[in-house]
């Protein structure tokens, strides 16, 4: 298990409440959902992490799926909400 921090952007760092926090999993299904499951976080922080992209240490994940995604110690998950504008 892996050891990092999730950065939060825009209407992610909205929701969350923070600007970031740390993680404590193997991989990015499994951060996500310690950091949904986390007192005080409801459905509009679920649909903001379902709309969102990520990061990993600045390499996108796009497409894969989370499950497969594997976290690395001291890693930084960056959470990308859509962004209007563009």
């Amino acid at each position: 298990m892996a050891k990092g921090t999730i950065r939060y952007w825009a209407a992610a760092k909205a929701a969350a409440g923070v600007e970031q926090e740390p993680y404590e999993a193997a991989t990015l299904a499994e951060a996500l959902a310690a950091a949904a499951g986390r007192d005080g976080r409801g459905a509009d922080f679920r649909r903001v992490l379902a709309r969102s992209s990520y990061l990993i240490d600045g390499d996108p994940v796009g497409a894969r799926p989370h499950e497969t995604v594997t976290l690395p110690e001291g890693g930084v998950v960056e959470v990308l909400p859509p962004f209007a504008g563009g």
